[in-house]
């Protein structure tokens, strides 16, 4: 049985945009050292960014499979769940979507993180509420916060490429697709940006940058996206 007494292990579980990602980070950084691991790269390079603007450059790690910034001094790290360094010791940690430990091929990361990855202060898993029983059964005595969403989903229908709404986001499901996608949408609406797995890191980065930025309003990409 994993001891939940100390340090203080809780799950936040709820929908998509529910603010569990901005809860975590404000935890991180209400201490003196923290790791949080991601499920995408995007998510990792987006809140790194997020963290620099608070702690500058030299307080803060970025360690994803492809892109490493470690300054010697970093005290807060922004990982991949993949990436996220087993031998440092933090005051703080979270996993995000926890509930992959179910998923066929990154699964026994998950699990990993889940049954090992601890912070000395405070441990955080964030995740869908699907997942909810599963850690009863692992971390007896847990701690739980519910996040109600946000905003409402809602299924719009089917759609023409040409007739999709300003900042939108369309993966295909090869490289070849997506430059047939983007050169449409530039063609009958403007701007479009995209992102795959043969570009570098920084030249992805600053694709999605652009985009993020307001200076185009389609993203077209694979799964490089994540």
């Amino acid at each position: 049985m994993v001891d939940t007494a100390s340090p203080i292990i809780t799950a936040v579980l709820g929908p998509t945009n529910t603010g569990k990602t901005h809860y975590a980070i404000e935890r991180m950084l209400s201490y003196k050292s923290g790791i949080i691991g991601f499920p995408l790269r995007l998510l990792a390079r987006e809140n790194y960014d997020r963290v620099v603007e608070q702690k500058g450059k030299q307080a803060v790690a970025l360690i994803t499979g492809e892109e490493k910034i470690l300054p010697e001094k970093a005290r807060y790290f922004l990982c991949t769940v993949e990436s996220m360094p087993t031998d440092k010791s933090t005051e703080f940690l979270a996993v995000d979507e926890i509930q992959l430990i179910s998923d066929q091929e990154r699964g026994h990361v998950f699990t990993n993180r889940l049954l090992n990855a601890r912070g000395t202060r405070e441990t955080i898993f964030l995740g869908a509420s699907t997942v909810e029983t599963t850690l009863k059964k692992v971390l007896p005595g847990i701690k739980y916060i519910s996040r109600p969403r946000l905003s409402k989903l809602k299924y719009s229908g089917s759609k023409k490429i040409t007739r999709l709404p300003k900042k939108t986001a369309i993966v295909a499901f090869s490289a070849q697709d997506v430059y047939a996608l983007a050169d449409l949408i530039r063609k009958q609406k403007g701007g479009a940006v995209v992102v795959l797995g043969a570009l570098s890191p920084r030249t992805r980065n600053s694709q999605v940058e652009m985009y993020q930025n307001g200076e185009v309003d389609y993203l077209v990409a694979t799964d490089a996206i994540g």
